[in-house]
């Protein structure tokens, strides 16, 4: 974890009234101990997409809540696909070769 020094020096761009601004909008979730935020590596790299998302498509803040939220969204469901994947190579070989056929073929679409 990491204070708000580290972080701000990481970013030259972050701005610490904009930062308490996505603390508020809880698109970065710190910890607070003693009165001050620590981060994790997933705050750091939130901070970093929102910067990115931001210089690159000009975004204003309703835009953005919209876009994490779809992108949370998606992460979620890469674990969620990952886990189902662990679990199906965990099945016996016949198990996961019915699944496999009944799975339809790159390109025929759902």
């Amino acid at each position: 974890m990491i204070g708000l020094d580290e972080l701000t020096r990481r970013f030259a761009a972050l701005d610490d009234a904009e930062l308490a601004r996505w603390i508020e909008n809880r698109w970065i979730l710190p910890e607070e101990e003693g009165g001050r935020w620590l981060f994790h590596e997933v705050d750091v790299a939130r901070v970093e997409l929102i910067l990115d998302i931001r210089s690159q498509f000009a975004v204003d803040d309703e835009a953005l809540s919209l876009v994490l939220g779809l992108l949370d969204q998606v992460y979620s469901l890469r674990r969620q696909m990952r886990r189902l994947c662990d679990a199906l190579e965990c099945q016996p070989p016949e198990i996961r070769d019915a699944i496999r056929q009944a799975l339809p073929k790159p390109g025929e679409g759902v």
